[in-house]
């Protein structure tokens, strides 16, 4: 894909959306460590292969699979580096909700997305420079972004981590108090990552649906793969059927409004990669109620041939 026209799209953002967007980043994931709990993490000491295989799966299995998809079809460098920024963030709490309304193992699902939240503010900034590197083109795109890797890295891991930290502390020592602020933040976290997902896609509509650079089939492509490698590496490690669907969420469902927060604070807002993650954050969510009509109707057939018999 001729990526000229795509790398040279910029979001411009005013110093006030900027302030804006450090602000949601913080209440998101304030939000989130609200609701970690320790035993959340228990299973990792009760079935280590499970839960370690899961956590592989996402931080070290997508970025691969990302990275071979970008080799195949050698997309824009901008592109490139919204799927790699993707596949870098940690799950969402939505694949928590999709695995319970998929009828798989809910608290497996939790343990491994609170793992991927924890480790988030380390992990993410790594993997997105690491990876990033791997693609010839891309790591010359983030080199004219003038992206300093340490302030990047410090940066984003006080951005993750602070909040956090803070979160995970008044969830222990205030665990009532906890539980009533989570209740009234999430709808403030979700409005806030809605809007960011939709100024995104607004901002680069132009992109997102010409017929010369459509990102439609690209971002639907990857996002299947994701899936599937969820649900292959939950049968490679011969999990419960449980299990394997919440793996296929775990690893088919990644926190885009993270990403996009990454993308306009830390990469001058390439318009590529924010309108690859913000499709994507429209479309996961698509993708996953899909997947959940299909497991509860292969449920159904299940059960209605069992009661045949």
């Amino acid at each position: 894909m001729e990526g000229t026209g795509v790398d040279a799209l910029r979001v411009e953002l005013s110093p006030a959306f900027q302030l804006i967007m450090s602000i949601s980043l913080v209440v998101m994931m304030f939000t989130v460590a609200l609701g970690l709990k320790l035993k959340d993490f228990m299973d990792l000491r009760k079935e280590p292969w499970a839960v370690g295989g899961g956590v592989l799966a996402q931080v070290l299995g997508l970025p691969l699979l990302t990275l071979g998809l970008i080799f195949w079809l050698q997309p824009a460098p901008s592109v490139a580096l919204g799927m790699i920024v993707v596949a870098s963030c940690p799950g969402g709490n939505v694949s928590n909700a999709l695995t319970l309304f998929a009828r798989g193992d809910t608290a497996y699902s939790v343990s491994l997305t609170s793992i991927s939240a924890v480790s988030a503010a380390v992990v993410t900034p790594i993997s997105i420079l690491f990876w990033a590197n791997q693609y010839g083109p891309t790591s010359v795109l983030v080199d004219t972004l003038d992206v300093d890797p340490s302030i990047f890295l410090v940066q984003t891991a006080g951005l993750l981590a602070l909040p956090l930290l803070a979160g995970m502390s008044l969830a222990h020592w205030k665990p009532e108090f906890a539980s009533v602020l989570r209740r009234m933040l999430i709808p403030v976290a979700f409005t806030m990552l809605v809007g960011l997902i939709l100024v995104g896609a607004f901002s680069n509509r132009d992109v997102l649906f010409s017929t010369e650079h459509s990102l439609i089939p690209l971002v639907m492509t990857h996002n299947a793969l994701a899936f599937v490698l969820g649900g292959g590496a939950g049968f490679a490690m011969q999990l419960a059927g449980a299990k394997i669907r919440a793996l296929t969420f775990e690893v088919g469902i990644q926190n885009a409004g993270l990403g996009l927060l990454l993308l306009l604070s830390q990469f001058g807002g390439v318009g590529g990669a924010v309108a690859v993650t913000a499709l994507w954050g429209v479309w996961h969510i698509t993708a996953g109620f899909i997947l959940v009509g299909l497991f509860r109707g292969y449920d159904h057939l299940k059960n209605k041939r069992s009661a045949g018999t």
